[in-house]
């Protein structure tokens, strides 16, 4: 039986993960992959003349089946993995590959499309059903379609390696977190630690074998306040370094050469595709178009953000020397010092606000928001299986009552878990047979984990990650459209962080923390003057978190944007590219690249930019709500009917357009970071 055919009997045809043997995803692949390619047959050997109905649409759903396999897999495979996953992914993402390359590289059904395609205006399509039969035309020409035999061929070998290294990037990086861990043994170098942060360290050095004593790892709740807090510099050296050098010259789990081979493959595609890189290659489904309007964004925030970033600096510097710092500030000083100062200068740390950010607090808190701007409501239910025990599951509704979407939820860190946080979906919502499916919609975290004396306690900064991806569960949970390409989240890569980003001004305001921002022990409210000292210590440092980014993004563009020729040293050829951004000394012997996920592993190759490109269209769209009030219903309506319910079925500029009534302003990112000069 098909895995997929498990969750027929379930409610909501969810997915009883109790049930599925793991030995049946590659055959429940093949299987999946045979009944698409029985459809695609009898696309091509239909007599009749194509039409919509029996050529685009019929190609829409013709690997359903597939697609939700593939979610469930590779939801496993990023939160509850484990070795056996893992291999199966070396052989399930070349299946998946060479069967899109088989799709989209066959002669007789473009045909079909291209017939359609250049017929379009006179089909009386829908703008969605338009939207779909463009992207599955250009999906074709991407592929290859209009190669000669030779190209297509290598292709297809081309994208079959980069299934299985991309891959084994993900798993190089996730074997590396796993096994780090710095143990201290001697209580005097905990000093400057929270009492949670001990506690959570004592669990940790526990659970690997070294009761008595704290371990402190990679992953964030560990990391973060080890580096924020910890007096002894010289651990915090040790920490910092270790984690610059993730997958950077490891024995077994170097991800050296993998880039290498990633990079110059994907240029070689491009090349053959008819483009100039793989940038260029990427940037046509992409709002900025081309590599050089990447550059002209970038440059145009790099010229604002570098020298308030020096000055800050400078600050910083100088309010360390002056605490007793000695020698030249380095990066693994940054948080230290950076925190020293905001609670000298605003009176507000990330310890002090923990007690009033609750987890369970915090997400009966985003569920009052999301009914405030959106009328929909959100149930735990119990009656859902669920892949672990940290996973809860809730009903969204809209207000009259109608089933909206299943969202699952899953927090904590543990092992088998990937580092960060993201939305994915189990299902995605679509309409079939008449019928509308809708969608099954996760959000998976790696927050401060709940200890014996006190529940989880989140900071402010994993407060803005859960409003963050809440903001993308909702573009996906409140779609209402037909088909699969076109739902939800897919949509240009950078549009689709405006819904998650937008969500995290509302962080913000006193009038959404009153909704949720209250001491877990006492139940008293955040004080008002707390509130204050948050809003003004917002940009704290913001030049410099902004350069951070942009050495990111233009790291990611350096590797993509030209043709990336064999780089012998990893960690020069960055200190080459970053020393012209950052401000901070380079470390040497460093690779972020190594660790980089987003782009050797994800879907952010020639896309890390898109994070603050929609940051400007996320604070143009926030004033909006600024100027009529933060819960106001039109507004949110509006946001909702243009940009949340219509996925990728019309381009996000004349989605954006028709929400504000105009383009965005370029301005407004600048002028929410204190970026603008008056």
């Amino acid at each position: 039986m098909l895995i997929t055919e498990l969750c027929k009997d379930q409610p909501f045809e969810t997915i009883p993960f109790s049930k599925i043997d793991q030995n049946q995803f590659i055959p429940s692949l093949k299987k999946t992959i045979e009944i698409a390619r029985e459809r695609i047959k009898a696309i091509k050997e239909n007599k009749e003349a194509p039409t919509f109905e029996n050529s685009s649409k019929a190609l829409e759903f013709c690997d359903l089946e597939m697609g939700r396999l593939s979610n469930i897999f590779h939801n496993l495979l990023g939160a509850e993995t484990n070795d056996d996953l893992q291999k199966m992914a070396q052989e399930f993402s070349p299946l998946s590959a060479e069967f899109s390359d088989e799709v989209f590289m066959d002669e007789k059904l473009f045909e079909r499309i291209k017939k359609l395609y250049e017929n379009k205006a006179s089909l009386n399509l829908t703008v969605e059903e338009q939207q779909v039969l463009e992207k599955q035309y250009k999906l074709f020409v991407r592929a290859g379609i209009l190669c000669n035999e030779k190209d297509k061929k290598r292709i297809k070998e081309i994208n079959l390696d980069l299934s299985k290294l991309t891959v084994s990037f993900s798993d190089n990086v996730l074997a590396c977190i796993n096994e780090y861990f710095l143990l201290v043994s001697d209580t005097k170098d905990l000093k400057g630690l929270p009492a949670d942060a001990i506690e959570q360290a004592a669990s940790e050095a526990k659970e690997r074998g070294h009761e008595g004593k704290w371990a402190f790892t990679f992953q964030f709740p560990s990391y973060m306040p080890f580096m924020t807090y910890l007096d002894n510099r010289e651990l915090r050296q040790k920490m910092f370094e270790a984690r610059s050098r993730l997958g950077f010259k490891h024995a077994k789990h170097d991800n050296s050469e993998l880039i290498r081979k990633i990079v110059a493959l994907r240029h070689e595609r491009a090349k053959l595709l008819g483009h100039n890189s793989h940038a260029d290659y990427v940037l046509q489904e992409r709002m900025a178009e081309t590599s050089q309007g990447v550059y002209q964004f970038l440059d145009r925030l790099l010229e604002k953000a570098q020298p308030a970033a020096k000055k800050e600096l400078a600050e910083l510097s100088a309010y360390a020397q002056k605490n007793g710092h000695q020698g030249e500030l380095k990066r693994w000083d940054f948080a230290y010092w950076s925190e020293k100062m905001k609670m000298d200068l605003y009176k507000v740390d990330t310890e002090l606000l923990r007690p009033y950010f609750k987890l369970d607090n915090v997400i009966e808190g985003i569920f009052s928001v999301a009914k405030k701007l959106y009328n929909i409501t959100f149930t735990e239910l119990s009656n859902i299986e669920v892949y672990h025990p940290d996973v809860k599951v809730y009903e969204v509704k809209d207000k009259q009552g109608k089933h909206l979407s299943l969202f699952y939820a899953d927090f904590h860190p543990r092992k088998g878990k990937s580092s960060g946080a993201w939305m994915t979906s189990f299902r995605d919502a679509v309409t079939l047979d008449g019928k509308e499916v809708r969608p099954l919609i996760s959000i998976v975290c790696n927050f401060t984990k709940p200890t014996s004396a006190k529940p989880s306690l989140l900071t402010l900064d994993e407060v803005l990650t859960l409003f963050h991806e809440f903001g993308h569960a909702l573009h996906g949970m409140l779609t209402k459209n037909n088909y699969p390409s076109v739902t939800g989240t897919n949509v240009y890569w950078d549009f689709v962080e405006l819904p998650s980003q937008i969500m995290e001004n509302w962080v913000y305001e006193k009038e959404c923390l009153d909704l949720f921002a209250k001491h877990f022990e006492t139940g008293e409210l955040i004080p008002s003057s707390l509130v204050e000292k948050i809003i003004e210590a917002k940009n704290f440092l913001e030049a410099m978190g902004t350069l951070r980014q942009l050495s990111f993004a233009y790291l990611d563009m350096s590797w993509h944007a030209k043709n990336p020729l064999p780089v012998e040293d990893l960690s020069a050829y960055e200190k080459n590219l970053l020393s012209k951004i950052e401000v901070f000394e380079f470390l040497e012997g460093s690779s972020q690249s190594c660790s980089f996920s987003h782009i050797f592993a994800g879907g952010y190759s020639a896309g890390y930019y898109s994070y603050k490109w929609a940051e400007v269209l996320d604070a143009d769209a926030f004033e909006y709500f600024k100027e009529n009030g933060i819960f106001n219903q039109s507004i949110a309506q509006k946001f909702q009917e243009n940009v949340l319910s219509k996925g990728g079925s019309e381009h996000p500029a004349i989605l954006y357009r028709r929400f504000r009534g105009r383009d965005a302003d370029p301005d407004a990112l600048l002028r929410r970071s204190g970026l603008l000069e008056n």
